[in-house]
């Protein structure tokens, strides 16, 4: 088998996998569980960006924190605006929960931009693969196995955002699925251009972080203050620090930080 072949399917196979094995751990839990769920989501968010994203951006940026820090920064803000032309787009003087009334669902704006960030790190995530392959085959069976195994409670974080969201499961599965393809495109630049696309990998990372720090704080992180009592109080702590965990022990597992 080629090494542009083996990029090719590796990313395919991997892609249907994570994807169908989060589809199915969200879509079998009862509807009235995705509000709860969205507390994992958050933790699951906020690990990949503090416990595999940055972590790798830092690396492979050769030591230019200030470059990505500024990344990450103007990042925050961009998506910041990006949610304000959603909000303008979807309230015309209706009901709308910019204008004071409350909605069940904030129009898709939290959804839209969690896949922004996870285009760029699946982006990301397909020129390390081509990389490795390019090294080693070994190499490179053993990071698509990695990025799969980490990709899934990733995954399963963004359906349920995406289901909070306001999204269908079928249009759920759908946006996710189309995402997931910026592996492959990630994958065939990696092969024909690595050496070109590698410069560009932190300043990707970290938009990639920024959209998910900027949807778990400000989007997310927000509606659980609307359960005051203890008991929801310390069902959100733990479901975030399982979300975390759960990023953790893949990564920790599987020995790698992409």
């Amino acid at each position: 088998m080629s090494v542009l072949a083996a990029i090719t399917l590796s990313i395919l196979a991997g892609a249907a996998l994570s994807l169908a094995v989060a589809a199915l751990l969200v879509f079998s839990a009862r509807p009235a569980m995705v509000p709860t769920l969205v507390s994992y989501a958050i933790g699951a968010l906020l690990g990949a960006v503090f416990l595999e994203i940055l972590p790798h951006a830092f690396e492979v940026g050769a030591g230019d924190i200030e470059h990505l820090t500024l990344v990450i920064l103007l990042g925050i803000l961009l998506f910041f605006v990006l949610e304000k032309l959603v909000i303008w787009r979807h309230c015309h003087g209706d009901a709308c929960e910019a204008h004071g009334v409350p909605v069940q669902h904030d129009h898709g704006r939290s959804g839209l931009m969690i896949m922004i960030g996870n285009t760029l790190h699946n982006l990301v995530d397909g020129v390390l693969i081509a990389a490795a392959f390019v090294a080693d085959f070994q190499l490179g069976v053993v990071t698509s196995i990695a990025i799969i195994a980490h990709q899934i409670p990733q995954e399963a974080g963004d359906f349920v955002i995406l289901l909070h969201s306001g999204y269908s499961r079928a249009r759920a599965l759908w946006v996710n699925g189309l995402s997931s393809l910026a592996t492959l495109v990630g994958g065939l630049i990696g092969y024909f251009a690595l050496s070109t696309m590698q410069q560009w990998v932190p300043t990707l990372l970290g938009l990639a972080a920024a959209s998910m720090i900027y949807v778990a704080v400000a989007d997310l992180i927000p509606g659980l203050h609307k359960r005051t009592e203890l008991a929801a109080t310390m069902n959100q702590v733990l479901l975030i620090g399982l979300g975390v965990f759960s990023i953790w022990f893949v990564g920790n597992v599987l020995g790698t930080h992409g």
